[in-house]
């Protein structure tokens, strides 16, 4: 667990471990540079259980933090969790037996339940896949795994380098792309984890960056699977869309990524108000096909966006003018 300022929700967090059906675990910490009452928390909890390991440390991020539990951890099974999330009793159990009958299986996630900010269940419906040639077809087009509700074996990840630190905001989608290129992944059925869900989320506050570096990583595991090396293998940024055709020495690309990604935040309400509506008039502007974009106006109408809305729907209309006007002449 890593824990960056979840005073609000870490005692919940915390005890839903230590109310596991399965005791045999070892509980490593990191505080990330909390500024909160999150440390004494910890180190309260710490005081009381003999599992539980804490680390204190300047603000890393979450990707460092967890490279550093890995490099941490002894047991040759590693569970994730988030300190806004709890578990429900029988997780570790499940997903241990599971794992036990499926030594194939090199990540075992979980469904799950939401919370709201308040604590109000949300139950959910929809389902993880869970047969591996299923999880494949679905990391191809985004998620399949939660990623606070995971079960992995520790040898395989960390022969795999762990999380990738060019990969903000989808270290984890980064690396089951890379673990499904050698290893089989799979999900219980069971809902094991209480899922968080509020404005602060990682998936809210940070849409727009998450949806790009989640294009860029599936770009890469493509060209894996092509038996070319990874382009981006050993970088702590990512190019950016406008260095991209140059760095990878093809035309054309940074174009093929940049229509990837709009059409990854165009539901996004935060990304729709920002950068992914820079985005789109950029695609436009320089040339892009307009199938689809009067549709996603109407939408920004709806999220209450409307001065994004008509900026989108004049560059629209300029665009396709000045396209009639090119293929008359």
């Amino acid at each position: 667990m890593s824990v960056y300022n979840d005073e609000d929700y870490l005692r919940d967090s915390v005890e839903s471990v230590l109310a596991q059906t399965e005791p045999r675990f070892e509980f490593l910490i990191v505080n990330d540079g909390s500024s909160d009452a999150s440390p004494q928390i910890l180190d309260e909890y710490a005081a009381k259980d003999s599992r539980i390991s804490v680390f204190h440390r300047t603000n890393h991020g979450l990707i460092a933090s967890l490279n550093f539990l890995l490099s941490k951890a002894k047991a040759p099974l590693i569970a994730r969790m988030d300190g806004d999330d709890m578990c429900r009793p029988t997780r570790f159990a499940v997903q241990l037996a599971a794992m036990e009958k499926r030594p194939d299986i090199a990540v075992m996630g979980a469904n799950t339940d939401e919370l709201d900010q308040h604590g109000n269940l949300l139950p959910c419906y929809d389902f993880h896949p869970e047969d591996p040639a299923e999880i494949r077809a679905q990391l191809a087009r985004g998620a399949a795994m939660c990623h606070p509700a995971v079960m992995m074996r520790r040898d395989i990840i960390t022969a795999l380098g762990g999380y990738r630190k060019a990969y903000r905001h989808c270290e984890d989608y980064d690396l089951w792309l890379r673990v499904s290129e050698r290893h089989d992944l799979s999900n219980v059925l069971d809902r094991l984890l209480l899922y968080r869900r509020s404005p602060n989320q990682v998936s809210e506050k940070h849409a727009f960056v998450q949806a790009c570096n989640a294009v860029y990583a599936r770009y890469a595991h493509q060209q894996r699977l092509a038996g070319k090396p990874d382009p981006f293998d050993g970088l702590d940024e990512l190019p950016t869309l406008d260095m991209l055709d140059a760095y990878i020495g093809e035309r054309g690309v940074s174009a093929r990524i940049r229509a990837q990604i709009i059409e990854s935040v165009k539901y996004s309400r935060r990304a729709c108000a920002g950068p992914g509506l820079v985005m789109m008039r950029a695609h436009l502007r320089e040339g892009g096909g307009h199938h689809g974009y009067w549709k996603t106006a109407l939408r920004m109408v709806k999220m209450r966006l409307l001065p994004q809305a008509l900026t989108l729907a004049a560059t629209l209309v300029v665009t396709q003018l000045l396209h009639r006007q090119d293929t008359a002449v």
